[in-house]
């Protein structure tokens, strides 16, 4: 194993970082400290002897209690009123699930070492997302632990671990958490998340947390008992009354949030969050959460630590992007345009928000590679009125790109990943667009094999509750042509059976035969491409796109310029026909790769794929394919 140079000299290092709530290891024992404004009385039971423990009540709804009865490993829950026994919100471990007793956690008794680590430039970044359920066989940590060789010899330079935060029951993909601060124990103690994060930075790989914000799941969250005001019915979202970030209590709810943020990057030393559906998060106050977020974050970053922030945002916000890892704003966004233009031209499907791509998605497809959304203040038919805002001066580095992820394949009704809906030699060139392209590029686990297995929603809940997910999930995707019948509906896989989740496990023996080993080698050689001709380059500056033309049905050429005065240029042919390319003078580019044998000088064949770069300053006129 090749040992990163940041980890060579390491020293260990323990990190603790002070929630202001919550159980935290103190001299003499342990301090609790709860925010329960709705709350006359609440007490620590601790499990072991069933030692009760009253808790002071202080200003503000807060109540608070130093013990020596208590130590790290000691369970614990919070009686609210004489009766209900709840969860710690701010628990570190949920051994026995989430309705179960927290357990308090020493921080500092991790030895870190990775004390060197820095993190890694934001134009290094390739990111690899992985669900740490399905992503190896044992389903655990230390089993994705084990795996991350691989991914450093695939060229990948970030994996991005979907939710963490404890959720009900043994399986979910994570955005149904309830316990922010507890990594789900079904993955392992928060010494080996711990493990596997020292792990990927002696290999170089940074680590990325995917966090929710936006809402908690139906199953095992007790706040609105004890702290109404954590919500509130001003806001409503997709999942019932909103968070209450702007309103009366807020500053606790924000404080919490601000917390989890910080934990994850310094507690966990985690290099990046990617942050869920932004959209979704409702705050009218003068300073918004992610704002306040951003702020906090920004402390972190002394002395050269990298720390990457990334957002989900279905409206195109550009006003939260700053393209870098700099100390305000966020460094990039995932961009949903670019998925959805290139699976238009890849399966021809124009179904639901399909359908706003799918006039010209070779012109679309331009501005998405050169100016970063698609939509960006146009009105959107699917949407019923503007989407998006301008993107201008912002580089493409502040758009994370990619053919695949979790929702765009798990949200399909059987699960298909994109090479069981185009041909090959489609998701070749998409491939090789995206993965040379200068927006940072976004991998799903095995997508680098072309996996053939499904990655379906799954999730394990009580019955009454599993069973109005099953009907939902069904009902969902009956506004569906191919699902229109209701008897074909019943095939859809259901998410709270354990053969849903076991058909979502990854399948590495394909990876070693024919054809995942090929679709692998052709991974690592577009990613070693990048590795030694663009990465260099974004590190050093800011590229900034040149812009691009149209031709033919399907084809388009993009041109970008680096700080060190060389240009990368992009000739595609997405389409089944042969196509003519505008004639341009000039000196032609060196090839960088192509995707198949050249039609020829002046055309490109179906599904052609070249880049090109010119290099010295002497080559600078513009040339062509």
């Amino acid at each position: 194993m090749t040992v990163h140079k940041d980890m060579r000299t390491a020293k260990v290092a323990r990190r603790h970082e002070p929630l202001g709530f919550g159980a935290e290891c103190v001299e003499g024992g342990v301090r609790f400290r709860l925010w329960a404004p709705a709350a006359r009385q609440v007490e620590v039971v601790l499990e072991e002897g069933g030692v009760v423990i009253p808790m002071e009540a202080l200003d503000g709804g807060w109540f608070q209690v130093t013990s020596g009865q208590a130590r790290s490993g000691s369970l614990y829950r919070y009686r609210i009123d004489g009766g209900l026994k709840v969860p710690d919100p701010a628990s570190r471990f949920q051994p026995q699930d989430v309705h179960g007793p927290s357990e308090v956690v020493d921080a500092q008794a991790f030895a870190w070492a990775d004390a060197g680590w820095r993190g890694r430039p934001w134009g290094e970044a390739v990111i690899y997302e992985l669900h740490v359920g399905t992503f190896s066989p044992e389903g655990t940590f230390a089993g994705a632990m084990a795996l991350l060789p691989r991914l450093a010899k695939l060229g990948v330079t970030a994996i991005e671990l979907m939710p963490l935060a404890d959720f009900p029951g043994r399986a979910n993909w994570g955005y149904d958490g309830v316990l922010p601060f507890a990594p789900d124990s079904r993955y392992g103690r928060p010494a080996d998340l711990k493990a596997l994060i020292v792990a990927a930075h002696g290999l170089g790989l940074m680590v990325f947390i995917d966090v929710v914000y936006n809402h908690f799941g139906p199953d095992g969250n007790y706040l609105g008992v004890y702290a109404p005001p954590f919500f509130t019915a001003r806001h409503h979202t997709p999942w019932g009354d909103a968070i209450n970030f702007d309103g009366p209590g807020s500053a606790a709810v924000r404080a919490y949030f601000i917390a989890n943020a910080r934990y994850w990057l310094h507690e966990y030393h985690c290099d990046g969050l990617r942050f869920d559906a932004v959209h979704a998060i409702i705050d009218d106050s003068p300073q918004s959460i992610l704002t306040a977020i951003a702020e906090a974050v920004a402390p972190l970053r002394a002395h050269g630590r990298h720390i990457h922030l990334v957002l989900e945002n279905e409206k195109n916000e550009a006003r939260h992007l700053n393209g870098s890892d700099g100390p305000q704003g966020f460094t990039a966004q995932w961009n949903d345009d670019i998925h959805h233009v290139l699976h238009v031209l890849l399966t021809g499907e124009r179904d639901g928000y399909y359908a706003d791509y799918a006039d010209d998605p070779a012109r679309w497809l331009g501005r998405c590679l050169t100016e970063g959304f698609a939509y960006q203040g146009e009105w959107s038919a699917v949407h019923q009125g503007p989407r998006g805002e301008s993107t201008q001066g912002l580089p493409p580095t502040a758009f994370v790109g990619f053919l695949q992820n979790h929702d765009q394949i798990g949200n399909r009704a059987m699960g298909e990943r994109i090479t069981a809906l185009a041909s090959a030699a489609a998701v070749r060139a998409a491939t090789a667009v995206l993965l040379l392209a200068p927006s940072p590029p976004l991998l799903f686990m095995g997508e680098e094999f072309a996996c053939s297995q499904p990655f379906l929603f799954f999730c394990d809940f009580k019955p009454e509750l599993g069973r109005a997910v099953t009907e939902g999930r069904r009902r969902e995707f009956a506004r569906f042509p191919q699902f229109a019948d209701e008897s074909q509906r019943a095939h859809i896989p259901d998410p709270n059976s354990p053969a849903t989740l076991a058909k979502s496990r990854l399948d590495w023996t394909e990876a070693e035969r024919p054809p995942g080993r090929d679709w692998l080698a052709f991974h690592r050689e577009l990613l070693t491409t990048r590795a030694r001709e663009l990465a260099p380059r974004l590190a050093a500056g800011e590229v900034r796109a040149e812009g691009f033309e149209r031709f033919g049905a399907c084809g388009l050429i993009a041109v970008w310029r680096f700080a060190d005065g060389a240009r990368l240029q992009l000739a595609a042919n997405l389409g089944d026909e042969e196509a003519v390319v505008p004639d341009r003078l000039g000196v032609a580019p060196v090839t960088l790769y192509e995707t198949r044998a050249p039609a020829g000088r002046g055309r490109l064949g179906p599904w052609e794929v070249r880049w090109g770069l010119w290099r010295a300053a002497a080559d600078m006129t513009a040339g062509g394919p």
